[in-house]
Parts: C-alpha cells; structure tokens; sequence
C-alpha cells in the first residue's frame, strides 16, 4: 500500500507489513508518535476571570517522552501542569488519562506541615503498602540534593523547601512527573545530576524551564504554548529556535497572503456592480468580516514577535577604578557544635566594568561574599573595603520586597501618580510596563496574582529604570520566560557599569560574564577568566594534572630524557615541522623559568599587601605562562607521536 505523509511525501508500505510500517513513523518523527498514549487532553479551554487562558486545546501524553513545555509568562504553562495533575479542572473539553496512571508534580507551591519530617514530607503521596518499596530511593536522592531528611520542614528555607519537593517527585518514580522550574534554588553539581536522572528515568516527563542547557539536555520534543494554541514538536528543545523561526515565517507568509486577498476584494468590491447590488452588499459584508480577522491575526502575530527594546545602560561612575578590595579575608559559622569554614584567606579586587559571575554549591559562600560586598555583614579575619559613595542595584531572588497586596503600578511608582523617571526620561508607568511585557490592563491588578516569571519580570524593570553603577543580580534569571531571558541579557551585554552575577544558568553566564568566581566549599574558591564554559575547561584540565598519577618533575625530566631521541626520529615529518619540534624544548625551558621566577615573586607574603596592582598583574602572567607551557608541551608530544609512526 502507498502511505501519505504530507502532501510532498509518499512511501510504498507491504500491506502486510504493520512492524515496517511503524518503524518507519518511528524514525521519522521519534518514538513519541509510536509509544502508548496515557494523558490526553481535548478541546480544552480555561478562563481566567472569564478571559480563556487558552480554548481548544489539544494535549497528549506518550510513553517515555520527555517534553520541554515553553511560552512566555503568564500564557498558561502553569495552568497545563495544574489540569495535568488533577488540581485544576477544566471549564469545557474533555481529559483523559489511563487506569492507574500516577502523576508526581514539582510545582511552584506546595502544602506541608511545618512539623513534619522532610522524610515523612517525601512519603506524604505514597500509600502505606508501598514504602518499603521506595525507602531505599529516599537516602539517594537525598544525598544527591544535598538536603538532611531529619530536618522539619518548617526550618526549611526556600530553596531547601524546592529541593524536598523536587526529591517527593523523584522518590515516587511516577508515569507522568510534572516538573516546574526544577532548577531553581539548585547548584550546577546538582543540576547535572538532575540531568543524569531524568535522562535514564523510564516514565513521561513534563518540563517547564529558563535553563537553556538543562532543557537541551533532557528533552526531546517541544510542545510551544504561543497565543492559547500548543504546537508541537517531535524534537527536542535543541531545535526550539529553528523550528519556532519557520512556523513565524510561515504565519507571516500566510498573513501577506491574506492581506493580498482582502486588498482584490476592496478592490473589485469599490468598482460596483450595479446589476448585482444584493450580492455585492454580501461580498462587501464578508470583505469587512476578512479585514477585521486579518487586522486581529496580524496584532496577535505582532505581539508574539515582539522584542524588548532597551538603550544601552551607560557607566555613570568613570571617576574610581577600584570598586572593591578582599583582603585576606575569614569567614566560619558555627553548625552543629562544628565551625563551619566559608571563606578561607579570600583575595579578590573588583575594578569598574568587571562582570563577575558567582557559582558554587549551597553553603560555599555565595551569599556571604555579596553581603560582605553590600558591607551587611563584617568578616571574622581580614577586611573589606568598598569604595566610599559608591551604589548598588540588587537583585534579591527571595523577591522580599515584593508585597502581594500592592499593585503592580504602586510598585513601580510608590510615590503616587501615572509616571515613572527611566533613566532621565519621564515615562507613562503603563507604556513602561507594556516594553516589559505587560499588558496596561495589569497595572492595578494586585502583585500576589503575578506568576514567578511576571514577578522577577516586575522587579527586573524597576531596578533597570535607574540602575546603578554596579549591578548585583542574585539569581535573577529564576522562572523567567525565553523571550524575557534573551531580553535580559540583551541588556547586560550592554550595561558599562560592574556586575555580579550568581546564576546556575550556564549558557546566560558564557554570554553575560568575563569573570568566573567558582567557591568550592569548606572555604576554598577559584578564580578563572572567561564564562562558565571556559572555566569547566580551566578547572577540568588542572584536575586531570592531579589524577595523572605523573608530577610535574617527573614529567619534565622524562621529556629532557626522550628530547635527543626525539629529534633523531623526524623523517617522517616536513621540514617546517621538523624546525618546529626541534625548537619547542627551547621555548618550554625559556617558560619554565618564568614561571619559577613569577612563582617565586608571588610566593612573598609581603608582596600582595606593599603592591596589590603588581600583585594580580603577576598572578594573571603566571597563569598566561601556565596556559602556554601546556599548550607547548602538547604541541611537542603530537609531533614526536608523528614523528615515530
């Protein structure tokens, strides 16, 4: 038999053959189209104060397919999880899921007892007969987020609080597992952990997200909310950008078409055919009825392509080159009767214009060193100094001042009135919110019915009215939508003043940052330059050293041994590459030696506190020098490879 895919494309199918036929779908569209159906949803619609949130929805479910769910904030992502797990009904359409079926979800809020046992809070949704099935999964996934299941759950901070809920989803291994910006709140080792896990976890996954990396990672089809319709895409998110590209073209192309239509019919209708004047009042009436669906189609199109356009932030301090200095500086807590060590002998200077970007994992010294900065706290050893006058702009991932009972424009202006100072420029507080993404109609609506991503929306565009000359973003990319994302960082890249960012977003630091300050825990830290990418590569190849099971001495000793052989071994190579291998031992020794006098200078306890500028200009050629041996001594260990095959 002949099968129709799509119009452009047939395939000849033995009528007997059902296993060819399905393999076939499988390989052009992914198991999804060829795994069991277990969640539908069809023809939905729900209404928010009477306006749909989304109406004629189709939604389903396979076997084993791991969904990244995307659209801007506030389009009804949430609601989908919401009607998925049972906690929301649907106001018309039909929902099905099969027998039995379990549905775990990690949502943006959940109930619990304060008095309750993160332990007991993970086995909350487990019947009594099946723990001892799951208790096993408990102490793993607890180690693995970090989180003691002893503690009550009303000692919890926020974070602490994601990590239990995000651990209840995991332990109960569901067919379905609903998951709400999981990587909130989570350090990097954590999330790629969380990515290993869902990778080789065997039911349906349901993903909403701002982490790029992480939905890249996990997912292999997309299904896009835009406008209360859901597209669908049978690949992962890797191909988000082109996929959603073409389907706008296409819309676009079809909204030119139309608009050529209704232009010949205007055209025809104004010529008048006085023989025919009822059917041409009817032609005109449905002439009217075309133009206003194009005008509405074309408003809605305009607004899903809609970018934020922002005027580069300019640096207002040009006066001080130092920002900050960290000198020496000691920090420790006490913990269960232990002193627990978060800075350790912490050197760092921070000039104007330098954009820092701050990793590590729960407990390392994030928090600590940004308070230190914002002189909200003093250290234990050392000192602190911030240079006098200068202002901050912080972003506070807690959002604590945000009030749920204010409205969106007393936020915005606290003082009263309709208009807001952006900048130097006087701004209507309405037209201000819509560049942000905010429908006018929103500005009296209370902050407390705002989504997380409209929030840290919200508190993105006060502080970037007027931002300061350094900017401190904690987390600031949490529950943000893509659009607002590529926004965000569109603006950063622009900003001239200094920045401290702490995110887990891996791609929004390789494109936002200069600087990686990595603390390690237990009061070390490491300093690399580049974004998150270069300092993987940094750190990856200085633990690599430590494992190789080889010193440094012994490695040099054993290439000055094999040098002469080497060079004896080079009739294989051109003559450029042979000049090339003779003159590499010349050039490694030339460094080797600078790098002993440099290590020597900086070995000097005084050296740092007499000459502080002398003292990171030496430290930034000893790593210079560093990088350059290893990549001499690469070179030659090729070569000589060639030289003897």
């Amino acid at each position: 038999m002949i099968v129709q895919i799509n119009k452009n494309f047939r395939v000849l199918i033995d009528s007997g053959s059902n296993i060819l036929l399905n393999n076939f779908y499988t390989k052009l569209t992914g198991s999804y189209m060829s795994s069991q159906l277990i969640f539908s949803i069809k023809d939905a619609t729900v209404r928010y104060k009477e306006i749909p949130v989304f109406e004629g929805l189709d939604l389903n479910i396979h076997q084993r397919v791991r969904i990244a769910l995307i659209g801007k904030n506030g389009a009804g992502k949430s609601t989908i999880m919401n009607v998925v797990s049972g906690l929301k009904s649907l106001d018309e359409g039909e929902k099905w899921e099969e027998p039995g079926i379990t549905i775990g979800y990690l949502g943006q809020e959940f109930d619990f007892q304060k008095e309750e046992t993160i332990f007991d809070f993970i086995f909350s949704n487990i019947k009594g007969d099946e723990r001892d099935l799951h208790q096993y999964k408990v102490d793993i996934v607890a180690e693995a987020l970090e989180i003691d299941v002893k503690r009550n759950m009303g000692t919890l901070s926020g974070g602490q609080l994601r990590r239990a809920g995000l651990a209840r989803a995991l332990v109960e291994e569901p067919e379905i597992l609903l998951l709400d910006e999981p990587t909130n709140h989570l350090d990097l080792k954590v999330i790629n952990w969380l990515e290993q896990y869902l990778n080789n976890y065997r039911g349906s996954v349901l993903c909403i997200s701002h982490d790029k990396t992480f939905l890249e990672n996990i997912t292999n089809h997309v299904f896009w909310l835009d406008r209360g319709k859901l597209k669908v895409s049978p690949r992962g998110f890797k191909f988000f950008d082109e996929w959603s590209l073409m389907l706008l073209e296409q819309e676009a192309r079809e909204l030119a078409r139309r608009k050529q239509i209704v232009a010949q019919e205007v055209e025809w209708a104004s010529r008048g055919v006085k023989a025919r004047v009822k059917r041409n009042v009817r032609r005109l009436s449905l002439v009217a009825q075309m133009r206003e669906k194009l005008k509405t189609d074309e408003s809605s199109y305009r607004r899903a392509t809609k970018k934020i356009k922002f005027e580069p932030i300019k640096d207002l301090d040009n006066n001080s080159k130092i920002i900050a200095e960290f000198y020496n500086v000691h920090m420790d807590f006490d913990e269960a009767e232990k002193k627990l060590k978060i800075l350790d002998g912490f050197n760092l200077r921070i000039k104007r214009g330098d954009r820092i970007g701050v990793i590590g994992s729960n407990g390392s010294g994030k928090t600590t060193f940004l308070r230190l900065m914002l002189k909200e706290i003093d250290p234990v050893k050392g000192s602190v100094k911030v240079r006098k006058n200068i202002e901050f702009s912080y972003f506070d991932q807690n959002r604590s001042d945000l009030k749920s009972s204010d409205r969106l424009k007393d936020y915005l202006v606290p003082s009263g009135g309709d208009y807001i100072e952006v900048r130097g420029k006087v701004r209507h507080v309405y037209g201000y919110l819509k560049e942000f993404m905010f429908d006018p109609s929103l500005a009296q609506d209370k902050i407390g019915t705002l989504s997380g991503g409209q929030k840290n929306r919200l508190k993105l565009s006060k502080i970037l009215a007027n931002p300061k000359s350094c900017l401190i973003l904690d987390e600031p990319t949490n529950d943000l939508d893509m659009e607002t994302l590529d926004m965000l960082k569109e603006i950063l890249i622009g900003y001239e003043g200094t920045l401290l960012l702490v995110s887990h977003d891996r791609d929004f630091l390789d494109q936002t940052v200069t600087k990686i300050i990595s603390f390690e825990g237990n009061g070390n830290f490491e300093v690399c330059i580049g974004g998150y990418s270069d300092y993987l590569s940094q750190t990856g190849s200085k633990k690599k050293k430590k494992t190789s099971g080889q010193t440094s001495v012994d490695f040099q000793k054993s290439r000055s041994d094999s040098v002469h052989a080497s060079l004896q071994k080079t009739k294989r190579l051109t003559y450029k590459l042979k000049y090339e291998l003779e003159n590499l031992p010349i050039k490694m020794k030339k460094i080797e030696k600078e790098i002993q006098i440099l290590s020597m200078k900086l070995s000097d306890s005084n050296f740092y506190k007499n000459d502080k500028d002398s003292f990171l200009e030496t430290s930034q050629e000893l790593e210079k020098a560093k990088a350059d041996l290893d990549f001499y001594e690469t070179r030659w260990l090729e070569l000589e490879e060639q030289s003897i095959s």
